[in-house]
Protein backbone atom coordinates (compact mmCIF):
# COMPACT_ATOMS: atom_id res chain seq x y z
CA UNK A 1 0.00 0.00 0.00
CA UNK A 2 1.45 3.39 -1.00
CA UNK A 3 1.66 6.34 1.45
CA UNK A 4 -1.09 8.09 -0.50
CA UNK A 5 -3.44 5.17 0.10
CA UNK A 6 -2.82 4.93 3.82
CA UNK A 7 -5.55 6.28 6.07
CA UNK A 8 -4.12 9.34 7.82
CA UNK A 9 -7.06 11.72 8.32
CA UNK A 10 -8.10 10.32 11.68
CA UNK A 11 -4.62 9.76 13.06
CA UNK A 12 -4.38 13.22 14.58
CA UNK A 13 -7.86 14.72 14.52
CA UNK A 14 -7.13 16.93 17.51
CA UNK A 15 -3.89 18.22 15.94
CA UNK A 16 -4.44 19.10 12.26
CA UNK A 17 -1.53 20.51 10.28
CA UNK A 18 -2.68 22.69 7.44
CA UNK A 19 -1.20 25.29 5.16
CA UNK A 20 1.78 27.04 6.71
CA UNK A 21 1.56 25.36 10.11
CA UNK A 22 4.42 22.97 9.31
CA UNK A 23 7.99 24.17 8.65
CA UNK A 24 9.19 23.83 5.09
CA UNK A 25 12.90 23.81 5.94
CA UNK A 26 15.08 22.30 8.62
CA UNK A 27 18.77 22.34 9.44
CA UNK A 28 19.01 18.82 8.01
CA UNK A 29 16.33 18.38 5.30
CA UNK A 30 14.20 15.26 5.48
CA UNK A 31 14.98 13.87 2.05
CA UNK A 32 13.39 10.46 2.40
CA UNK A 33 10.34 10.77 4.61
CA UNK A 34 9.18 7.54 6.23
CA UNK A 35 5.75 6.16 5.53
CA UNK A 36 3.24 6.71 8.33
CA UNK A 37 3.26 3.74 10.71
CA UNK A 38 0.15 1.66 11.21
CA UNK A 39 1.21 0.16 14.53
CA UNK A 40 2.81 1.59 17.65
CA UNK A 41 6.60 1.30 17.58
CA UNK A 42 9.74 2.89 18.99
CA UNK A 43 12.15 4.54 16.59
CA UNK A 44 14.83 7.25 16.60
CA UNK A 45 14.35 10.55 14.80
CA UNK A 46 16.18 13.83 14.40
CA UNK A 47 14.44 16.97 15.71
CA UNK A 48 14.24 18.26 12.11
CA UNK A 49 11.92 15.33 11.39
CA UNK A 50 9.54 16.41 14.15
CA UNK A 51 7.15 19.28 14.81
CA UNK A 52 5.65 20.33 18.17
CA UNK A 53 1.91 20.78 18.44
CA UNK A 54 1.14 24.49 18.03
CA UNK A 55 -1.96 24.13 20.21
CA UNK A 56 -0.22 22.32 23.05
CA UNK A 57 -1.76 23.94 26.20
CA UNK A 58 1.64 24.42 27.84
CA UNK A 59 3.47 26.96 25.68
CA UNK A 60 7.24 26.65 25.65
CA UNK A 61 8.61 28.55 22.66
CA UNK A 62 8.35 32.33 23.29
CA UNK A 63 5.68 34.24 21.40
CA UNK A 64 8.21 36.29 19.47
CA UNK A 65 9.54 33.11 17.81
CA UNK A 66 6.38 31.07 17.42
CA UNK A 67 5.00 32.53 14.19
CA UNK A 68 8.29 32.27 12.30
CA UNK A 69 8.91 28.72 13.52
CA UNK A 70 5.46 27.31 12.86
CA UNK A 71 5.24 29.07 9.49
CA UNK A 72 8.48 27.42 8.42
CA UNK A 73 10.51 30.63 8.29
CA UNK A 74 13.04 29.17 10.74
CA UNK A 75 13.92 25.63 11.75
CA UNK A 76 14.04 24.22 15.26
CA UNK A 77 17.72 25.07 15.75
CA UNK A 78 17.28 28.66 14.62
CA UNK A 79 14.33 28.93 17.01
CA UNK A 80 16.44 27.48 19.83
CA UNK A 81 19.21 30.00 19.11
CA UNK A 82 16.68 32.83 19.19
CA UNK A 83 15.34 31.52 22.48
CA UNK A 84 18.82 31.52 24.02
CA UNK A 85 19.33 35.12 22.88
CA UNK A 86 15.94 36.12 24.33
CA UNK A 87 16.93 34.61 27.68
CA UNK A 88 19.97 36.90 27.81
CA UNK A 89 17.69 39.94 27.64
CA UNK A 90 14.58 38.72 29.48
CA UNK A 91 14.96 37.14 32.92
CA UNK A 92 11.61 35.39 32.62
CA UNK A 93 12.92 33.10 29.86
CA UNK A 94 16.05 32.03 31.71
CA UNK A 95 14.37 29.73 34.22
CA UNK A 96 12.76 27.60 31.51
CA UNK A 97 15.99 27.56 29.49
CA UNK A 98 17.95 26.33 32.53
CA UNK A 99 15.45 23.53 33.18
CA UNK A 100 15.51 22.40 29.56
CA UNK A 101 19.31 22.48 29.34
CA UNK A 102 19.48 20.42 32.54
CA UNK A 103 17.18 17.89 30.86
CA UNK A 104 19.47 17.87 27.82
CA UNK A 105 22.46 17.20 30.07
CA UNK A 106 20.59 14.26 31.62
CA UNK A 107 20.16 12.77 28.13
CA UNK A 108 23.94 12.84 27.70
CA UNK A 109 24.61 11.29 31.10
CA UNK A 110 21.77 8.81 31.49
CA UNK A 111 20.09 8.60 28.10
CA UNK A 112 16.52 9.51 27.17
CA UNK A 113 14.28 7.51 29.50
CA UNK A 114 10.82 8.40 28.16
CA UNK A 115 10.14 8.52 24.42
CA UNK A 116 8.39 11.36 22.66
CA UNK A 117 4.96 10.28 21.44
CA UNK A 118 3.12 11.42 18.35
CA UNK A 119 1.95 10.47 14.89
CA UNK A 120 3.10 10.86 11.30
CA UNK A 121 1.18 13.44 9.26
CA UNK A 122 1.61 14.56 5.67
CA UNK A 123 2.81 17.99 4.57
CA UNK A 124 1.58 19.85 1.47
CA UNK A 125 4.79 18.93 -0.41
CA UNK A 126 4.18 15.20 0.10
CA UNK A 127 6.70 14.69 2.90
CA UNK A 128 5.76 13.30 6.30
CA UNK A 129 6.62 14.84 9.64
CA UNK A 130 6.28 13.44 13.14
CA UNK A 131 3.75 15.63 14.99
CA UNK A 132 4.51 15.60 18.71
CA UNK A 133 1.76 14.70 21.15
CA UNK A 134 3.79 14.46 24.39
CA UNK A 135 7.44 15.22 25.01
CA UNK A 136 7.85 18.73 23.59
CA UNK A 137 10.16 19.56 26.49
CA UNK A 138 12.45 16.69 25.46
CA UNK A 139 12.38 17.97 21.87
CA UNK A 140 13.42 21.52 22.83
CA UNK A 141 15.94 20.27 25.39
CA UNK A 142 17.79 18.43 22.61
CA UNK A 143 17.61 21.43 20.24
CA UNK A 144 18.84 23.92 22.85
CA UNK A 145 21.69 21.69 23.92
CA UNK A 146 22.75 21.10 20.31
CA UNK A 147 22.83 24.85 19.65
CA UNK A 148 24.59 25.72 22.90
CA UNK A 149 27.29 23.08 22.33
CA UNK A 150 27.52 23.98 18.60
CA UNK A 151 27.12 20.40 17.51
CA UNK A 152 27.55 19.66 13.82
CA UNK A 153 25.32 16.59 13.81
CA UNK A 154 21.71 16.43 14.86
CA UNK A 155 20.84 14.48 18.01
CA UNK A 156 18.64 11.39 17.78
CA UNK A 157 15.58 11.14 20.02
CA UNK A 158 13.51 8.08 20.86
CA UNK A 159 9.92 8.45 19.68
CA UNK A 160 6.87 6.23 19.90
CA UNK A 161 4.44 6.39 17.00
CA UNK A 162 0.89 5.90 18.21
CA UNK A 163 -2.33 5.58 16.29
CA UNK A 164 -4.46 8.22 17.99
CA UNK A 165 -2.92 10.98 20.13
CA UNK A 166 -5.36 12.83 22.39
CA UNK A 167 -5.56 16.03 24.40
CA UNK A 168 -6.22 13.98 27.51
CA UNK A 169 -2.89 12.16 27.21
CA UNK A 170 -1.16 15.44 26.48
CA UNK A 171 -2.53 17.14 29.60
CA UNK A 172 -1.78 14.15 31.82
CA UNK A 173 1.82 14.11 30.58
CA UNK A 174 2.17 17.84 31.26
CA UNK A 175 0.89 17.55 34.82
CA UNK A 176 2.98 14.48 35.54
CA UNK A 177 6.22 16.02 34.27
CA UNK A 178 5.87 19.47 35.87
CA UNK A 179 2.85 21.38 37.12
CA UNK A 180 2.17 23.99 34.43
CA UNK A 181 1.85 27.69 35.20
CA UNK A 182 -1.56 29.20 35.95
CA UNK A 183 -1.87 30.21 32.30
CA UNK A 184 -0.87 26.71 31.22
CA UNK A 185 -3.51 25.18 33.49
CA UNK A 186 -6.16 27.56 32.13
CA UNK A 187 -5.27 26.44 28.60
CA UNK A 188 -5.37 22.82 29.69
CA UNK A 189 -8.92 23.16 31.03
CA UNK A 190 -9.92 24.97 27.83
CA UNK A 191 -8.27 22.34 25.61
CA UNK A 192 -10.03 19.49 27.41
CA UNK A 193 -13.39 21.24 27.09
CA UNK A 194 -12.92 21.84 23.39
CA UNK A 195 -11.77 18.26 22.84
CA UNK A 196 -14.85 16.92 24.64
CA UNK A 197 -17.01 19.14 22.42
CA UNK A 198 -15.14 17.93 19.33
CA UNK A 199 -13.96 21.43 18.40
CA UNK A 200 -10.48 20.96 16.86
CA UNK A 201 -8.03 23.84 16.50
CA UNK A 202 -8.48 26.27 13.64
CA UNK A 203 -5.01 26.98 12.18
CA UNK A 204 -6.19 30.49 11.30
CA UNK A 205 -6.63 31.32 15.00
CA UNK A 206 -3.96 32.46 17.40
CA UNK A 207 -3.55 29.83 20.11
CA UNK A 208 -5.00 31.86 22.98
CA UNK A 209 -8.00 32.79 20.83
CA UNK A 210 -8.64 29.11 20.23
CA UNK A 211 -8.60 28.37 23.96
CA UNK A 212 -10.88 31.34 24.69
CA UNK A 213 -13.62 29.64 22.67
CA UNK A 214 -14.16 27.33 25.66
CA UNK A 215 -15.62 30.23 27.64
CA UNK A 216 -18.44 30.65 25.12
CA UNK A 217 -19.70 27.07 25.34
CA UNK A 218 -22.64 25.71 27.31
CA UNK A 219 -21.24 22.77 29.24
CA UNK A 220 -23.18 19.89 30.68
CA UNK A 221 -22.30 18.32 34.02
CA UNK A 222 -21.00 15.26 32.16
CA UNK A 223 -18.30 17.35 30.45
CA UNK A 224 -17.03 18.67 33.79
CA UNK A 225 -17.17 15.14 35.23
CA UNK A 226 -14.84 13.90 32.48
CA UNK A 227 -12.37 16.73 32.96
CA UNK A 228 -12.15 16.75 36.77
CA UNK A 229 -10.22 13.45 37.14
CA UNK A 230 -7.63 14.65 34.62
CA UNK A 231 -7.11 18.13 36.07
CA UNK A 232 -7.58 17.02 39.70
CA UNK A 233 -9.45 20.27 40.29
CA UNK A 234 -13.02 21.01 41.30
CA UNK A 235 -15.40 22.66 38.87
CA UNK A 236 -15.25 26.08 40.67
CA UNK A 237 -11.44 26.00 40.58
CA UNK A 238 -11.46 25.22 36.87
CA UNK A 239 -13.83 28.12 36.26
CA UNK A 240 -11.40 30.36 38.15
CA UNK A 241 -8.62 29.09 35.91
CA UNK A 242 -10.61 29.86 32.77
CA UNK A 243 -11.09 33.44 34.00
CA UNK A 244 -7.36 33.97 33.45
CA UNK A 245 -8.02 33.85 29.70
CA UNK A 246 -9.78 37.21 30.05
CA UNK A 247 -6.32 38.78 30.07
CA UNK A 248 -5.10 40.08 26.69
CA UNK A 249 -2.44 38.03 24.92
CA UNK A 250 0.60 40.16 25.90
CA UNK A 251 -0.35 39.94 29.58
CA UNK A 252 -0.98 36.19 29.31
CA UNK A 253 2.55 35.84 27.95
CA UNK A 254 3.96 37.96 30.76
CA UNK A 255 2.07 36.07 33.48
CA UNK A 256 3.04 32.72 31.95
CA UNK A 257 6.71 33.66 31.62
CA UNK A 258 7.00 34.63 35.28
CA UNK A 259 4.59 31.91 36.48
CA UNK A 260 2.39 34.29 38.46
CA UNK A 261 0.06 32.14 40.63
CA UNK A 262 -3.69 32.07 40.02
CA UNK A 263 -4.37 33.19 43.60
CA UNK A 264 -2.48 36.43 42.85
CA UNK A 265 -4.26 36.87 39.52
CA UNK A 266 -7.67 36.45 41.14
CA UNK A 267 -7.79 39.89 42.85
CA UNK A 268 -6.07 41.50 39.85
CA UNK A 269 -8.84 40.28 37.53
CA UNK A 270 -11.41 41.92 39.80
CA UNK A 271 -9.80 45.32 39.19
CA UNK A 272 -10.64 47.42 36.11
CA UNK A 273 -8.84 46.13 32.98
CA UNK A 274 -6.96 49.42 32.76
CA UNK A 275 -5.15 48.43 35.98
CA UNK A 276 -4.23 44.86 35.04
CA UNK A 277 -0.82 45.50 33.53
CA UNK A 278 0.31 47.79 36.34
CA UNK A 279 -0.79 45.33 39.02
CA UNK A 280 0.77 42.37 37.22
CA UNK A 281 4.12 44.12 36.80
CA UNK A 282 4.12 45.22 40.44
CA UNK A 283 3.28 41.67 41.51
CA UNK A 284 6.14 40.23 39.45
CA UNK A 285 8.68 42.85 40.46
CA UNK A 286 7.91 42.66 44.17
CA UNK A 287 6.69 39.04 44.53
CA UNK A 288 3.39 40.24 45.93
CA UNK A 289 0.97 37.86 47.61
CA UNK A 290 -2.76 37.86 46.91
CA UNK A 291 -3.35 39.64 50.24
CA UNK A 292 -0.90 42.38 49.32
CA UNK A 293 -2.57 42.89 45.95
CA UNK A 294 -5.89 43.10 47.78
CA UNK A 295 -4.46 45.74 50.13
CA UNK A 296 -3.35 47.81 47.15
CA UNK A 297 -6.82 47.62 45.66
CA UNK A 298 -8.36 48.66 48.98
CA UNK A 299 -6.38 51.91 49.04
CA UNK A 300 -8.95 53.73 46.93
CA UNK A 301 -11.86 51.30 46.53
CA UNK A 302 -14.37 53.89 45.35
CA UNK A 303 -12.10 55.30 42.65
CA UNK A 304 -11.10 51.84 41.49
CA UNK A 305 -14.71 50.64 41.41
CA UNK A 306 -15.68 53.65 39.29
CA UNK A 307 -12.67 53.31 37.03
CA UNK A 308 -11.23 56.68 38.14
CA UNK A 309 -7.67 55.60 38.67
CA UNK A 310 -4.24 56.98 37.99
CA UNK A 311 -3.17 55.68 34.58
CA UNK A 312 0.32 57.11 34.92
CA UNK A 313 3.04 55.99 37.29
CA UNK A 314 1.98 54.09 40.44
CA UNK A 315 1.25 56.29 43.46
CA UNK A 316 4.27 57.14 45.58
CA UNK A 317 2.89 55.27 48.60
CA UNK A 318 2.61 51.95 46.77
CA UNK A 319 6.33 51.25 46.27
CA UNK A 320 6.95 52.14 49.93
CA UNK A 321 4.31 49.67 51.11
CA UNK A 322 5.68 47.04 48.77
CA UNK A 323 9.26 47.57 49.98
CA UNK A 324 8.29 47.40 53.65
CA UNK A 325 6.16 44.32 53.03
CA UNK A 326 9.05 42.62 51.25
CA UNK A 327 11.40 43.34 54.14
CA UNK A 328 8.86 41.92 56.60
CA UNK A 329 8.56 38.74 54.51
CA UNK A 330 12.36 38.39 54.50
CA UNK A 331 12.54 38.85 58.28
CA UNK A 332 9.70 36.39 58.89
CA UNK A 333 11.41 33.83 56.65
CA UNK A 334 14.91 34.18 58.17
CA UNK A 335 14.13 34.63 61.89
CA UNK A 336 12.75 31.09 62.49
CA UNK A 337 15.84 29.46 60.93
CA UNK A 338 18.66 27.97 63.01
CA UNK A 339 22.01 29.73 63.11
CA UNK A 340 23.55 27.71 60.27
CA UNK A 341 20.58 28.24 57.96
CA UNK A 342 20.47 31.97 58.75
CA UNK A 343 24.16 32.29 57.86
CA UNK A 344 23.57 30.41 54.61
CA UNK A 345 20.60 32.63 53.70
CA UNK A 346 22.57 35.81 54.40
CA UNK A 347 25.54 34.49 52.43
CA UNK A 348 23.40 33.69 49.38
CA UNK A 349 21.66 37.07 49.63
CA UNK A 350 25.06 38.77 49.58
CA UNK A 351 26.03 36.82 46.45
CA UNK A 352 22.84 37.87 44.69
CA UNK A 353 23.23 41.56 45.57
CA UNK A 354 26.86 41.62 44.41
CA UNK A 355 26.05 39.80 41.15
CA UNK A 356 23.21 42.21 40.34
CA UNK A 357 25.29 45.33 41.06
CA UNK A 358 23.02 46.41 43.94
CA UNK A 359 25.46 45.67 46.77
CA UNK A 360 26.90 49.15 47.43
CA UNK A 361 23.55 50.90 47.49
CA UNK A 362 22.09 48.19 49.70
CA UNK A 363 24.99 48.48 52.17
CA UNK A 364 24.17 52.16 52.63
CA UNK A 365 20.45 51.47 53.08
CA UNK A 366 21.02 48.59 55.50
CA UNK A 367 23.48 50.69 57.50
CA UNK A 368 20.90 53.46 57.81
CA UNK A 369 18.24 50.90 58.70
CA UNK A 370 20.51 49.51 61.42
CA UNK A 371 21.05 52.98 62.92
CA UNK A 372 17.30 53.71 62.91
CA UNK A 373 16.54 50.39 64.57
CA UNK A 374 19.24 50.98 67.20
CA UNK A 375 17.89 54.47 67.97
CA UNK A 376 14.37 53.10 68.45
CA UNK A 377 15.59 50.24 70.67
CA UNK A 378 17.55 52.71 72.86
CA UNK A 379 14.45 54.88 73.16
CA UNK A 380 12.32 51.88 74.12
CA UNK A 381 14.79 50.72 76.77
CA UNK A 382 15.02 54.20 78.23
CA UNK A 383 11.29 54.35 78.97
Amino acid sequence: MSPAQRKRASAFEDFPVQGNDAPEQATVPVSAAPAPPQVERIERLKPSQMLPDRFQPRRLLPTGLRAAFFNGQMDCYQAAAGWLRAAEKEEGHQGEIDRLLAMGDSFTEYGQIKPITGSWVSLPDGRYIFLIETGERRFWAACLQAVKEKRKEEPLLRVEAITRPTRQRQVLENRHAELPSAVGQACEVAALILAELNLPPDPALEEYDYFRQSRNQRLSASVWDKIMPIMQLTRPRMVQMLNILNLPNPLLDLVDRYRLPERVLRPILKAPPSQWERLIRLSIKNSLTSDEVGEMLDLEPKKIAQGHVNRGEPAAAEPVRVAVSGLRRFANAVNPLDGFSQAQAIDEAADILVSTGEAEGMMILLGELGRLIEARLIAMRGK
